[in-house]
């Protein structure tokens, strides 16, 4: 490459890094004063990086929690939330929180339709979700790496890396009550430690009826404008003696080293704003084959399947109160995802976003054939050629995995009852282990029965099972399709032969039916779990599953962990004036922007505000997505707003900024340039829902839900002034 090719490129990146530092990018907190400071000052921040962010004094960051839940054994992040009082006070999603209100809704008592207030501390729901808080974050990537060389193999490096982490994370936690995880970055060029405590004992103060806390529903989910009021009201409990501890009675609520201010002086274009929180992942170093892979492979399969699944839940969910509540979070959930993926496809096909990125990848490409060949080969065609040889076997994996092992819900319950196969053995040598195994089992099958209907298990079940079939060709299916169903089942046709099969699993198996599942419990048989047609089909999957298509799938993706260290390396050295921000990986980010108005296509143009009257306009009675509660109506026509109503006299109900966030932010505070609450993050927009690989300025959005509108509801429409008056409101 000639002397005017470089200093043309050099010039072209050092501009891109430029606008990256000024919207673009989910940075750690602890690098902020060396990294970001200079650019949030010139935006607008008057915080200093202490305030932020401190391991000696508190801080933001204190009052940042991660929404988590223990799934067998294991912490696992789904939503942010932000603490904004002395007394433990802590504010998130309404989405966030809906799973626990779902849990805890009945018919007659229905949280999710008629919303929840507690009137004082013995009102408050104790819920599932545990939250967490960053004590600090350190970069341990010399320790970590300290032994590793470039030329190892990758399980001798895999092997060293881990050894290392191990000892980082106990020394971490010896002698305290805290937890510790060192995450990589950078695919694996860096590392950081990450200590934190974690709550277990958090519980419902406060949430609106899904008429506001979800309005709009899924045809509004990723649109703007918005009028969701996709906020709920959490506490934050200890023990006596000030300990992160589970639910208990004696329990009192938390006091936190940092609250956060609420504002209520409002927003325009331009204003600084600043989000702390935990965004789940990002890939924004995709290669534009990479993009092309999801476009095409990865998100159009998961479409496929969740899409048909969605459509047979929905249909029962409409005909039934009971149902619809029972089954209203897993929904949510899935549908969620479901619109994110048809939405990342159609952007990455409608937008230049794959364009761009080839671009980049061209020249980059360009940049290595001129002398750097040796040391990062032909970098760009090998992840081509990764991304094709990765699209089968993971179409099959996710197949495999949704249509038949998740294909009933039943399914991934069986593996702790067949603990008990080897003690049914010998009854006699194991008397204590199955009494113990039994009571765990009985509190296990409580839960495996909780909102279940063996009907629509069925039907998912069948539609999963003929679509493997149908989108899976006949040489690459499991065994199970072309041997044991053709053998043992009766029908002459496919679907027949499906029918017989579902006829033995929902009259037979000890999984799809409460009373036989009590009746075995009560007097278990080594003979019944044999014979169990659910049990004879997962073991028939498992063996092929773990065996042939991991082992297929790993041998594919093992490319990725290379090229991917290579890559960071590689674009290191091109652009070494590019300042770089790891992917989201569920730790502490923060972002910073303004509040913006955007242009999505010819001729439209977004406000960056919405109002009540926007909820007005949008009732609709016959239609449950937006249904509006009486009194809102009522309050909207006093004009009854109090003192959260703008200079215009009208209430401010959400606001749209440039902030860089992703999932896992649901329920992030968004801040202004004080640090003080003006809202709530809750959603990205339609018109860039591809935010997740790349960037764009012009396009991305935050959905925020504006403080005014959350304290209007909570104080005006359900009359929780305990809550308000314990907030500090500026």
């Amino acid at each position: 490459m000639n002397n005017l090719k470089v200093f043309v490129f050099s010039i072209l990146f050092l501009l891109h890094a430029l606008l990256v530092k000024a919207d673009e990018g989910m940075w750690l907190p602890n690098l902020i004063s060396k990294l970001n400071y200079a650019d949030m000052q010139r935006l607008g921040c008057k915080l200093t990086p202490e305030e932020i962010y401190s391991i000696n004094h508190s801080s933001i960051k204190d009052a940042i929690f991660q929404l988590v839940n223990e799934t067998n054994g294991e912490l696992v992040g789904f939503c942010t939330g932000e603490i904004v009082s002395k007394q433990g006070l802590m504010f998130t999603n309404h989405h966030c929180a809906y799973d626990a209100i779902a849990k805890l809704s009945t018919l007659e008592h229905d949280y999710l339709s008629n919303g929840f207030w507690a009137k004082n501390y013995a009102e408050e729901l104790p819920t599932d979700i545990f939250a967490s808080r960053i004590v600090r974050i350190e970069d341990v990537t010399e320790r970590v790496l300290e032994n590793v060389k470039d030329d190892m193999k990758e399980e001798e490096r895999k092997k060293l890396i881990r050894k290392a982490i191990e000892k980082i994370e106990s020394e971490a936690k010896e002698n305290t009550h805290y937890q510790a995880k060192v995450k990589s970055v950078f695919s694996g060029n860096e590392y950081y430690l990450f200590v934190f405590e974690v709550f277990k004992d958090v519980r419902l103060v406060g949430a609106p009826p899904s008429s506001i806390g979800k309005f709009g529903g899924d045809t509004d989910n990723w649109m703007w404008p918005r009028h969701t009021g996709d906020f709920a009201v959490l506490r934050v409990y200890v023990s006596p003696d000030g300990k992160p501890a589970k639910y208990s009675k004696e329990n009192k609520p938390y006091e936190p080293i940092y609250h956060l201010p609420v504002s209520i002086k409002g927003v325009k274009p331009n204003d600084f704003t600043m989000i702390m929180g935990y965004p789940g992942q990002t890939e924004r170093y995709l290669t534009a084959s990479g993009m092309e892979y999801k476009r095409d492979v990865y998100n159009p399969t998961l479409i496929n399947l969740v899409g048909k699944k969605l459509d047979v839940w929905k249909k029962y969910m409409d005909s039934s109160k009971e149902i619809q509540l029972a089954m209203a979070s897993n929904y949510a959930a899935l549908a969620n995802g479901y619109k994110l993926w048809q939405g990342e496809v159609l952007t990455l096909k409608k937008t230049d976003a794959i364009y761009k990125r080839s671009k980049y990848d061209e020249q980059l490409e360009n940049w290595i054939k001129d002398g750097k060949i040796e040391k990062y080969g032909n970098l760009i065609q090998e992840y081509k050629e990764a991304y094709k040889n990765m699209s089968e076997p993971i179409k099959h994996l996710i197949y495999v995995s949704f249509c038949l092992l998740q294909g009933s819900s039943q399914i991934m319950s069986i593996q702790p009852f067949l603990a008990l196969e080897p003690l049914l053995k010998n009854k006699k040598d194991n008397e204590k282990a199955i009494q113990e195994t039994i009571k765990d089992l009985k509190e296990k099958a409580k839960e495996l029965f909780k909102n279940y209907y063996a009907n629509i298990d069925k039907e998912v079940f069948k539609i999963m099972l003929l679509t493997y079939i149908n989108d899976i060709p006949k040489e690459q299916q499991l065994t199970f399709f072309t041997n044991d169903l053709m053998k043992n089942y009766k029908g002459k046709t496919i679907e027949q032969k499906i029918e017989s099969f579902l006829d033995q699993i929902y009259t037979k198996s000890i999984f799809t039916d409460k009373q036989r599942m009590d009746k075995f419990l009560e007097n278990p048989s080594e003979a019944i779990l044999a014979k169990d047609p659910l049990i004879i089909f997962q073991k028939s999957l498992l063996g092929e599953y773990q065996f042939k298509l991991i082992p297929a799938y790993q041998q594919a993706n093992s490319k990725f962990n290379t090229l991917d260290r290579k890559y960071f390396k590689a674009i290191k050295e091109f652009d070494p004036n590019r300042i770089l921000y790891p992917d989201a990986n569920s730790t502490l980010r923060l972002t910073y922007g303004t509040v913006q108005p955007y242009k999505p296509k010819d001729a439209v143009y977004y406000n960056y505000i919405t109002y009540l009257d926007g909820v007005i306009e949008k009732w609709d009675d016959t239609h449950p997505e937006f249904k509006v509660h009486p009194k809102l109506i009522e309050l909207y026509n006093k004009k009854d707003f109090g003192r959260y109503a703008d200079e215009t006299g009208k209430l401010p109900l959400a606001f749209i900024s440039n902030n860089d966030i992703t999932g896992g932010n649901s329920g992030s505070p968004i801040l202004n340039a004080n640090g003080e609450l003006i809202g709530i993050a809750f959603d990205g927009n339609w018109d860039w829902l591809c935010s997740n690989f790349i960037y764009n300025k012009d396009l991305q959005r935050t959905i925020n839900v504006d403080s005014r509108y959350v304290l209007w509801v909570i104080d005006k429409f359900a009359g929780a002034t305990n809550i308000i008056n314990e907030l500090t409101i500026q």
